[in-house]
């Protein structure tokens, strides 16, 4: 199997982690009855500043799942995958792993910083993938 297709696996691995985390998290504040099971509205900053970061990170994760999904596909189906397209694959599995740690680290200008360097190296990273299939 090519390692394209082993990165996109690990990309959808993290985002569930990631989600798994949250609600794990969430699901021990029920149990310990420190939150009722409504007070998560979706859209809405609620909870500890660690609750409303591991969110956006799943939130982040699950939302670019499909643009990773789709330039793979594009790429097989074209016939095109080689060692740039592998390599590449590790790229952004390692960007999103690090856009997302550093997401749940800190939220100051250096992390915000970070984390966008991180999330325009996926971007880049697409749209070469991209470029290359015409």
């Amino acid at each position: 199997m090519e390692t394209i297709y082993f990165t996109l696996i690990g990309f959808a691995l993290w985002t569930l982690g990631l989600g798994v985390s949250l609600t794990t998290y969430r699901s021990i504040l029920v149990l310990l009855g420190k939150k009722k099971s409504n007070e998560f509205p979706a859209g809405v900053q609620h909870g500890s500043d660690f609750n409303w970061r591991l969110n956006r990170a799943h939130l982040n994760s699950l939302e670019n799942l499909p643009l990773f999904l789709t330039v793979v596909f594009l790429t097989s189906s074209f016939g095109m995958i080689d060692s740039f397209v592998n390599q590449a694959g590790f790229v952004i599995l390692g960007a999103r792993v690090m856009q997302s740690l550093t997401h749940l680290t800190s939220t100051s200008v250096l992390a915000v910083n970070v984390r966008f360097t991180f999330y325009m190296i996926q971007i880049v990273t697409y749209i070469v993938l991209l470029v290359r299939l015409f």
